[in-house]
């Protein structure tokens, strides 16, 4: 009996990114937020203190569960040395050429023999809506005397008010990560279909890049 064949996306339990919001299949909603890190060990005793306190306040007012996702990833320098060696090629100083040339040497070496790691720090905030079935939302539009709703015009609504809800529990982490010192930035469609593109295709960062 030969293996079944099963494409990446049975797996993946997203059903599309509409508006910066992850739907998923079994109709949950996720909204993404980038966070910035703190030194803390450059922090004052005080500082500390004042930044833990106020993490757990944070995490006390919340009425919902969030998930607090940490990516590592090897660092690309191939952009930036792409870079330096674009502006080697324009200088006209001589001195200066044989400067960024050294310079750009030193920095292919470092990062051949150095294992340079990035991380990103995401949270997820979730928002799970009760299913109500279709019967029962026709069943409540004649109740109030409107127009049937078709399944399209029930399922946008749906949506709607879906992502109001979720839309709050953002601004509810937003404001109480910012009060910690921590800069916050909501993914839009792009940045989130970028993010979990390369989550399912890590040897993308290691092809060669393409010729200008």
């Amino acid at each position: 009996m030969a293996p079944s064949k099963s494409s990446t996306q049975e797996f993946v339990p997203i059903q599309e990114v509409r508006d910066g919001i992850l739907v998923l299949k079994d109709g949950g909603m996720r909204a993404v937020v980038l966070a910035s890190s703190l030194n803390f060990s450059l922090k004052s005793d005080d500082e500390k203190n004042a930044i833990l306190f106020q993490f757990q306040d944070f995490l006390n007012s919340l009425d919902f569960s969030i998930e607090i996702v940490i990516q590592s990833r090897k660092l690309d320098i191939r952009p930036y040395i792409a870079l330096l060696e674009e502006q080697h090629k324009k200088q006209l100083n001589s001195l200066l050429k044989i400067q960024t040339e050294e310079y750009i040497e030193f920095v292919r070496n470092f990062a051949e023999n150095t294992n340079i790691m990035t991380k990103n720090f995401f949270i997820v905030v979730p928002y799970d809506p009760a299913i109500i079935g279709s019967s029962t939302v026709s069943g409540i539009s004649s109740l109030i005397g409107g127009k049937k709703t078709t399944p399209a015009q029930a399922s946008e609504m749906s949506f709607e008010e879906n992502r109001t809800q979720l839309e709050e529990r953002v601004g509810v982490v937003e404001q109480g990560l910012v009060r910690t010192g921590i800069r916050v930035a909501r993914l839009g469609t792009e940045e989130l279909i970028e993010l979990f593109y390369k989550a399912f295709n890590p040897g993308e960062t290691e092809k060669p890049l393409k010729a200008a």
